[in-house]
């Protein structure tokens, strides 16, 4: 019971309520655990498998995980954190991007304990006379009590009435499928807790939370969000995935192996004390870089992006198709931005802004921190966006 415990606690950031759940565990049989993703955007990335990872071990303990689509709840859009109304997706574009889900979960979660489910299995059953009794179980003055929406009323920025039924809707979620633990960020607390009233409402037994920490993205600052160009899709090639995480700072390394490696606790302090007698840090890294890539290409994949990184960047090889580029400046100089964008790196220069903010871009084999870095007229670099997109370009 305790190394069990102890497991599922790993790298959590609150356990509500933690006598609760060993009652649970103590009748010896499976538990639901339930977590939910809205289908926002096609890609998975590593701030997602956090949670995924942690279902893994559910799994491995002998539980049945369900692994909830929303696809109801993604036509809404998640206010959490946000300061704005999100716009809603298509259920096209719903669809389409869940169908992409189902595929990439598989690569860490067992098929056959895991079972997938879709809100509007039920919401769309639940018809609007349900609808409007499950708005009627909560105040507007409770919703307010949420920080986002808090901050944003004081701030008299809009809130849409929907907004509200977000964390109805999830709350209900857990209802719908019984949930006995459902995992969720720590900005999720508010919507994990809807679930447990509403249980408690149904005359269910109320869930378990486990909250887990935010990733932070590679910029070591912000959650790992693809609209910040900071983060790591777990579909990338081979050779991004193990080159953006050779990039993460020797600090954010332990962050990230805590959350995302699935060696053992006693492992990773006994690699800790290697580096505290002296170790170079980039080993470990790149053992867990190796493991991150095996993980969704495969161990041979991830020793081919080995050698591929030390012979591009640390023996100097660059592509031998590396184009060559011309750009004409008015003003003596041209900014990275644009320089990225005229050279066709980048499809914007909000994405090269991006890059930049994520550490994905380098001239001459330094990274570029500065979004004002100017390059200047008659000069030639080799400018590099991620592991991949090369051009020797000169400013004339």
């Amino acid at each position: 019971m305790q190394d069990a415990l102890q497991e599922i606690k790993r790298g959590a950031d609150e356990l509500l309520v933690e006598a609760e759940l060993v009652e649970k565990l103590k009748t010896g049989r499976p538990l639901r655990i339930k977590a939910g993703f809205d289908p926002t955007a096609p890609d998975l990335h590593l701030g997602h498998t956090v949670l995924l990872n942690k279902l893994r071990q559910f799994q491995a303990l002998g539980h049945q995980v369900i692994f909830l689509i929303g696809d109801f709840t993604g036509m809404i859009g998640d206010p959490t954190g946000k300061n704005t109304t999100r716009p809603p997706l298509t259920r096209e574009a719903v669809a389409e991007n869940a169908k992409t889900y189902q595929e990439q979960v598989f690569k860490i979660l067992d098929p056959a304990l895991t079972e997938v489910r879709f809100n509007s299995e039920w919401m769309e059953r639940l018809g609007s006379v349900g609808m409007i009794r499950l708005a009627a179980t909560h105040t507007v003055a409770r919703m307010l009590e949420r920080d986002d929406f808090h901050k944003r009323y004081s701030n008299q920025q809009p809130i849409a009435i929907h907004e509200f039924l977000y964390p109805l809707i999830q709350g209900y979620d857990s209802v719908a499928l019984n949930a006995d633990v459902e995992l969720g960020g720590t900005d999720q607390k508010f919507n994990l807790l809807m679930g447990r009233e509403l249980q408690k409402q149904n005359n269910q037994s109320p869930q378990s939370i486990l909250t887990m920490p935010l990733l932070e993205g590679l910029d070591g600052v912000n959650k790992m969000s693809k609209s910040l160009g900071n983060y790591i899709g777990i579909n990338e090639p081979p050779q991004e995935i193990f080159g953006k995480l050779m990039s993460v700072s020797d600090e954010l390394m332990w962050r990230y192996i805590h959350l995302l490696s699935f060696e053992s606790l006693q492992t990773i302090a006994a690699w800790k004390q290697q580096v505290a007698d002296g170790a170079n840090p980039r080993d470990i890294k790149v053992g867990f870089a190796q493991e991150i890539v095996a993980r969704f290409h495969g161990a041979s994949a991830a020793q081919q992006a080995l050698v591929e990184f030390e012979a591009r960047f640390q023996k100097g090889v660059l592509p031998a198709d590396m184009p060559e580029i011309s750009l004409t400046s008015m003003e003596g100089g041209m900014t990275v931005p644009v320089l990225l964008k005229q050279a066709g790196l980048v499809e914007s220069t909000s994405e090269a802004i991006r890059q930049i903010a994520g550490g994905g871009v380098r001239l001459d084999g330094e990274r570029v921190v500065d979004k004002g870095m100017t390059v200047q007229s008659g000069a030639t670099v080799v400018a590099q966006v991620g592991k991949r997109r090369f051009a020797r370009v000169t400013i004339i």
